[in-house]
């Protein structure tokens, strides 16, 4: 995945969009007009604050089933990707929680949105929605099939999950490249707005080869500087919110206090890479 073809950029910071419950979900309120302009508002705030790219998740959807979504779920996420699109030029992503990456792949194909994330492509995960098993071969063929370029980011070793058995970080990140070909890998704490470790982030990037690696949880103001110093971009919600509440909206001025902290934290990156001192105000280019 060619970062900077996508992001123009080589270090992107994805904000993530919330969507509150869609229709079907436990606590759907019955307005799709408040869930639609509720999303254009973060959309809006992410955008104003200056991230690189925007996900669209149903993540107010939980409880989540482990695989496919309702119909309603899908036409309603379509529905409001492509408005978002027409309102921010920053690329778009879809998650479709739990696992629906065949209906994230399905709507980013017909509204050209540029990337999925996966939560589970390859093994299996124990999670609070049952045995979540990778579906790597039918999603891949179906993106064959549809002729698209959509990059899939997958998580490793996702969040909120335990694998059967005790795999290896380096060989779960090995497999999820070569034997699920993701074009992105995801690494995550153990929960929503815990982050990985920096020595978990390192062993992931070294085993990666080059394939782009992302910060999936827990960044915040206080420690991009130090976890961008062993990933290649992150995605990032909770710490962008108002208060940090996962439940407000989104705060553009969090927004543009993240990006400037991540911003010192790839000079400093650039400077240890290369012994010359980035001056300030000057925007690094670190792969």
């Amino acid at each position: 995945m060619d970062l900077f073809q996508t992001f123009q950029t080589h270090n992107p910071v994805i904000g993530v969009v919330h969507l509150l419950p869609l229709p079907t979900s436990a606590r759907w309120g019955g307005n799709l007009t408040a869930v639609i302009e509720r999303a254009e508002q973060e959309a809006t705030a992410l955008a104003a604050g200056g991230v690189d790219g925007i996900i669209v998740e149903n993540f107010f959807d939980a409880p989540f089933p482990k695989q496919r979504v309702d119909p309603a779920v899908v036409s309603a996420m379509t529905l409001i990707v492509d408005r978002l699109q027409n309102l921010v030029v920053a690329p778009v992503g879809i998650n479709v929680l739990r696992n629906d990456a065949h209906s994230a792949l399905a709507i980013a194909s017909c509204v050209g949105a540029k990337f999925i994330r996966v939560n589970v492509l390859t093994g299996v995960m124990a999670t609070d929605q049952g045995l979540i098993e990778g579906n790597a071969h039918e999603l891949l063929r179906y993106r064959r099939e549809l002729g698209s370029d959509v990059a899939i980011l997958a998580d490793v070793l996702v969040k909120h999950a335990r694998p059967l058995g005790t795999p290896n970080l380096t060989t779960a990140v090995t497999d999820t490249i070569e034997r699920g070909l993701a074009d992105g890998i995801i690494l995550s704490g153990w929960a929503t707005g815990s982050p990985p470790n920096l020595e978990d982030l390192e062993l992931a990037t070294n085993a990666a080869k080059g394939t782009p690696v992302f910060i999936g949880s827990g960044a915040d103001e206080d420690n991009i500087s130090q976890l961008i110093q062993a990933a290649n971009g992150v995605i990032v919600a909770s710490s962008l919110k108002r208060h940090g509440n996962i439940n407000d909206a989104i705060d553009p001025i969090r927004v543009s206090a993240f990006i400037e902290a991540m911003a010192e934290g790839l000079k400093a990156k650039q400077t240890k890479s290369t012994g010359v001192d980035v001056p300030t105000g000057t925007k690094s280019v670190v792969c």
